[in-house]
C-alpha cells in the first residue's frame, strides 16, 4: 500500500447530509461506498475505512460514473457496476494531500493528486479502496463530492470534468511514457504556470509542455503534445486557483523531504548506502580474482 501526497473515486448522490464549513473540522470523515458492493463487501469497506458513529457514508452509482467519466473512456470500460469506495478525512491547514490506494492498478496516487489538486481539494487525507482490483479511475468524482460535503466548499461542474479528464489523460500518458513520468510532468507545468502564469496561446502551451518534458527526459509524440495543450486549455478556461495549487505541490515537496529526514527515510538510506558498498565490494572481489587467475 503507497503512501504520498496525492488522491480520488466516483459522484456521490446528489441528496447527501449537508455539514456546514463552521461545523468541518480536523478529524471529520466522508466515506463513499460504491452502490453495487453487496452488503458484506460494504462491511468490510467501512471496517477498513476506520468509520465510526459520526462518520457521513454517502453511496456513488454507476449512472454518476458515466457522467463524468463518460466523455474521456470508452463505457465498457466504466463498466455497469458502481465498486471503488473511498475516504476523506479532513486534516489541519496546511498539511496538504496524502493519498492510501489499494486494489488500484492503472491509476496511481500522483496521478489523484494532480487531478485533486486542480480540482481545488486541499489539506486532507484520503484511501481509495475497493474488494479487488479496479482500474481506479472512477474514484475521483465521489472523493471530489466527499471534499464538498467535508469542507461546504462547491466544487463547479467544468472544474469537475477538467479534473476528471486529466486523471484519464495521464493515465494514458502513462501508459506510454511511464506512470511516474506522466505524474511528474504535471506537476512540472502546473509548477511553472503556479510559477509563472497561465500561457494565453497554444504556442505558449505547446512550448510549456516540450520545454518540461525535455527537462525531464521524456519524449512525447505529436499526438501526446497536442493532448495535453487541449488539456491545458481547458484549464485555462475554468476558475482553478493555481496560487493554491502552487502551494499544494510544495506541501508535495515538503512531505518527500519529511520522509528523507525521518527515521524511517534514515535507515532506508542507509540500507540502501549498504547495497552499493556490498555491490562494489564484489565487482572489486571479481577483478581481483581475474588478477590471480
Amino acid at each position: 500500500m503507497k503512501k504520498i501526497m496525492i488522491t480520488a473515486f466516483s459522484l456521490a448522490l446528489l441528496a447527501f447530509p449537508s455539514m456546514g464549513l463552521a461545523d468541518a473540522a480536523p478529524g471529520d470523515k466522508i466515506i463513499t461506498l460504491g452502490k453495487n458492493l453487496t452488503e458484506a463487501q460494504k462491511d468490510s469497506m467501512l471496517s477498513e475505512m476506520g468509520a465510526d458513529d459520526s462518520a457521513q457514508v454517502i453511496e456513488v452509482t454507476n449512472e454518476e460514473e458515466h457522467k463524468y467519466l463518460g466523455n474521456y473512456i470508452p463505457k465498457a470500460q466504466i463498466g455497469t457496476r458502481a465498486i471503488s469506495s473511498s475516504a476523506i478525512t479532513i486534516e489541519e491547514s496546511g498539511a496538504g494531500l496524502e493519498v492510501n490506494t489499494k486494489n488500484v492498478n492503472w491509476v496511481t496516487d500522483e496521478m489523484y493528486l494532480n487531478a485533486l489538486m486542480t480540482a481545488g481539494v486541499k489539506d486532507a487525507s484520503i484511501q481509495v479502496s475497493a474488494p479487488f482490483e479496479v482500474s481506479g479511475t472512477a474514484a475521483l468524482t465521489g472523493l471530489l463530492k466527499a471534499y464538498e460535503v467535508s469542507s461546504d466548499e462547491a466544487i463547479p461542474e467544468d472544474v469537475k470534468q477538467v479534473a476528471n479528464e486529466e486523471l484519464v489523460t495521464t493515465a494514458e500518458l502513462g501508459d506510454k511514457v511511464g506512470q511516474e513520468n506522466a505524474s511528474a510532468l504535471m506537476a512540472k507545468i502546473k509548477e511553472e504556470i503556479a510559477k509563472n502564469g497561465v500561457p494565453k496561446t497554444d504556442a505558449e502551451f505547446r512550448e510549456l509542455i516540450e520545454t518540461s518534458a525535455n527537462d525531464l527526459g521524456i519524449t512525447l509524440s505529436e499526438e501526446e503534445i497536442n493532448s495535453l495543450v487541449a488539456l491545458f486549455n481547458k484549464m485555462k478556461d475554468v476558475n482553478i486557483d493555481w496560487n493554491q495549487v502552487g502551494q499544494q505541490l510544495d506541501q508535495a515537496k515538503d512531505q518527500i523531504s519529511k520522509f528523507i529526514d525521518s527515521e524511517e527515510g534514515q535507515n532506508f538510506l542507509d540500507q540502501l548506502k549498504e547495497f552499493f558498498i556490498a555491490l562494489w565490494d564484489a565487482i572489486i572481489a571479481i577483478f581481483s580474482n581475474k588478477d590471480n587467475a
